[in-house]
């Protein structure tokens, strides 16, 4: 699999953690919910600032990168250094 260059790989996660989004640099990412460490996964591309999200059970999702925060489906995920 092709392996990304984007700068938005890494791990994404709500203000109180409860929302990880792990983007790997293959271009799978894996979801946490709370004490589910892989409640979702799947693959996803980013365009410029834009991340679309396709599952492995078929849900797709998007959202985007507006000063350096990550703005998806409701929530806001900051980077976690």
């Amino acid at each position: 699999m092709k392996k990304l260059t984007n700068s938005y790989v890494g791990m994404w996660t709500t203000a109180n953690n409860h929302i990880r989004h792990e983007l790997l640099p293959n271009g799978r990412y894996i979801e946490a919910r709370g004490s589910r460490e892989r409640a979702y996964q799947g693959r996803y591309i980013v365009t410029n600032d834009h991340i679309d999200y396709w599952d492995d059970t078929g849900f797709t999702a998007d959202g985007d990168f507006i000063d350096g925060v990550l703005h998806h489906a409701g929530m806001i995920l900051y980077r976690r250094t």
